[in-house]
């Protein structure tokens, strides 16, 4: 299933882009590109998809996405209704490997950063005490000028190098390598799944949105993401049952079939493999302490 490969515009002020978004669909759909992304969500919720891992995105994360790695945000239907009042806010940094340089980054004294790009081809997600930190500095960038963009983008990449809390995304399985004829079908699956998770699922449809045949669609979905589709759909309910939990706003039971499971002892079942958690503690994890969410996720 290819993504689709999305061509960055440059220009001859700046030698990476630093950009500002509030708007929820700007390359809302299953792409990669040869720059590494840095990015901080400043404000907007929803779903995200990074290789092979699946997570629920919220207001402040940040991750770094290295390059030719496929990823995708779908924001919240919410964000897109104009009646809501749902704003979202992004700031984006995209810059090649070698954009200083084809020697810079050999440098004995950038060891550590080289070695950093190398683990975001895996994607990953920035957490603990420089979380504020490389934040900020993201989010002033699109305004830095001069040299000053330069020195910020290069001691957000310092902090991130020297840290110990830095969670990795895909498995180190995960194969981007696709044949151009399956341009658009992985973008079909997740937008269906994502529209239907909340209902029971017969793989008579989502192989018709695939146009194959069912006993081909199983063997072709794991064989390209290193998963059944019925880990696939769990794990993006138990993304939103996360969501649910972090909101506290309705019963655990309620949250269960809210998030398509229609069987309790099978909602904690699957909670618990994806998460390392039962619901409940998860939910106490959370509120007690948010920091702890991010722990949470990767376990």
């Amino acid at each position: 299933m290819k993504p689709q490969l999305l061509k960055l515009s440059t220009n001859s002020i700046h030698s990476f882009s630093a950009r500002e978004d509030h708007v929820p669909y700007i390359n809302n759909r299953w792409h990669y590109h040869p720059e590494i992304e840095l990015l901080f969500i400043k404000q907007g919720s929803g779903t995200q998809f990074i290789g092979d891992h699946i997570r629920r995105f919220r207001s402040g994360d940040l991750v770094m996405i290295g390059s030719n790695l496929p990823h995708y945000c779908k924001f919240d239907d919410i964000y897109f209704d104009e009646n809501s009042g749902a704003k979202a806010q992004i700031y984006v940094i995209h810059f090649r490997e070698n954009f200083w340089g084809d020697t810079f980054l050999n440098l004995p004294e950038n060891k550590s950063i080289k070695n950093l790009l190398e683990r975001a081809k895996r994607g990953l997600l920035i957490t603990g005490k420089i979380e504020k930190t490389i934040a900020d500095i993201v989010a002033r960038l699109p305004n830095s000028i001069g040299s000053t963009r330069l020195l910020s983008l290069l001691e957000s990449l310092h902090y991130m190098s020297g840290s110990n809390e830095l969670i990795t995304l895909s498995s180190i399985g995960f194969n981007p390598a696709y044949e151009q004829t399956e341009n658009d079908r992985i973008h079909a699956i997740y937008e269906f799944s994502l529209a239907n998770f909340k209902r029971k699922i017969l793989m008579q449809e989502v192989a018709e949105v695939a146009h194959v045949s069912v006993n081909y669609f199983c063997r072709y979905f794991k064989s390209r993401t290193s998963k059944t589709y019925s880990r696939f759909i769990n794990e993006i309910r138990v993304g939103y049952a996360c969501k649910l939990l972090i909101e506290n706003k309705i019963s655990i039971k309620q949250i269960c079939s809210e998030s398509g499971f229609y069987n309790f002892a099978s909602f904690h079942q699957y909670f618990k493999a994806i998460t390392g958690k039962s619901p409940l503690h998860y939910q106490r994890a959370y509120l007690n302490d948010p920091a702890i969410l991010a722990q949470i996720v990767s376990e």
